[in-house]
């Protein structure tokens, strides 16, 4: 059944629209731009009134930007205004639906918003919508980061697009997790304590093995985990970010290079409490995890508290590889005898006590 055949479940319930002026405030930089998009505005003709359900979805697709959305605007079963490359307004019987997209390395990240007259509506304009993207749809690969910030002035704001997992690691990239990695990240997402540290100097594979962990939620999930992300200490220093965590629906809270952050608080750390109160209560019992990348070089330098048993699930030192394990690692990466050897030339040639995985996986790369 396609969408202009289906019938609305409203249309006996037909009445006037209401009398309503917007007034659209925006920086036009090309007149051309500033048209088409209020031209789309004054086109769609909807009552929102008549779609009372709402749904929201993200994935990406393994095609480029502007011809995946000519796709979207030239299926028959909507009418469509384009706004730009990555923006298509979508209208039909019932239903209204915002799409918008990004480009990616190899890939684009989508985003859709969907009004409709009934849920059977809704889900029929998303089945269609996943039709059109085909076998080209990613499903269990991505995950959504919604990166949290603040301005010049201060203010929290966002922003949310799709990443796309990293390959499966390499065990012999992390012998200082004392298992598999699968079986080490199966571990933390079962278990009931949320917090998890990674140290670790930089390219020892702290970001990779996070991202593995989130790709991991997704697959569980059964479609795209919603991560909360930031680097920044100045969000952290409110209570907003905090609340937005517990009371939203994100699947994992991660901060980067939170050196300062763990410190303890007689130390001078104000903000730990934050993190002791979401550890403990909201975020642990409904499942939800919390990780921290660092590079403070000793545990003791991390506040007791956080770290007590029921509230973490473990601190993990990404340490650097020796020379023996950084060969094996060359060898797994380069699956090839001659750029094996090639590759533990290289690293042989620099006489270094230890190597970082970075490094490993950049001679690997020549």
């Amino acid at each position: 059944m396609t969408l202009h055949k289906l019938m609305t479940d409203r249309e006996a319930r037909a009445f006037d629209a209401p009398s309503l002026a917007v007034n659209l405030d925006q920086k036009m930089f090309h007149v051309a731009d500033g048209l088409v998009r209020a031209r789309a505005v004054q086109a769609c003709e909807f009552d929102v009134r008549r779609l009372p359900v709402h749904r929201t979805r993200r994935w990406s697709v393994r095609r480029k930007l502007e011809l995946f959305f000519d796709d979207i605007a030239l299926d028959a079963a909507f009418q469509s205004f384009r706004v730009d490359d990555g923006v298509v307004l979508l209208t039909a019987s019932g239903l209204f639906v915002y799409a918008g997209g990004s480009s990616k390395s190899d890939y684009t990240s989508c985003y859709f918003n969907v009004w409709a007259e009934s849920a059977a509506r809704a889900e029929e304009a998303l089945a269609r919508l996943e039709a059109i993207a085909g076998a080209n749809r990613l499903r269990d690969e991505t995950f959504t980061i919604d990166w949290q910030f603040t301005t010049a002035t201060g203010e929290l704001r966002n922003s949310s697009f799709q990443e796309l997992a990293d390959p499966v690691l390499a065990d012999a990239a992390y012998p200082s997790l004392g298992r598999p990695v699968n079986e080490f990240i199966a571990a933390y997402i079962a278990a009931p304590e949320c917090a998890l540290i990674l140290m670790g100097p930089p390219g020892t594979g702290k970001t990779r093995l996070v991202r593995a962990i989130l790709a991991e939620i997704s697959r569980r999930k059964g479609e795209n985990a919603l991560v909360m992300y930031t680097a920044d200490k100045r969000a952290l220093a409110g209570d907003e970010i905090f609340v937005e965590f517990v009371t939203g629906s994100h699947d994992a809270f991660v901060i980067e290079d939170s050196d300062l952050l763990l410190k303890a608080r007689t130390s001078g750390n104000e903000d730990m409490h934050r993190f002791l109160a979401t550890a403990d209560g909201v975020a642990r019992s409904q499942g939800r995890k919390i990780i921290f990348t660092t590079n403070l070089p000793n545990v003791s330098d991390i506040d007791d508290a956080l770290i007590r048993p029921g509230r973490c699930f473990g601190i993990r030192n990404l340490r650097n590889l020796t020379p023996e394990e950084a060969a094996a690692l060359a060898a797994h990466v380069c699956q090839d005898a001659e750029r094996t050897a090639r590759a533990q030339a290289a690293l042989l040639a620099t006489a270094a006590k230890s190597y970082s995985v970075a490094q490993v996986y950049r001679v690997c790369a020549i």
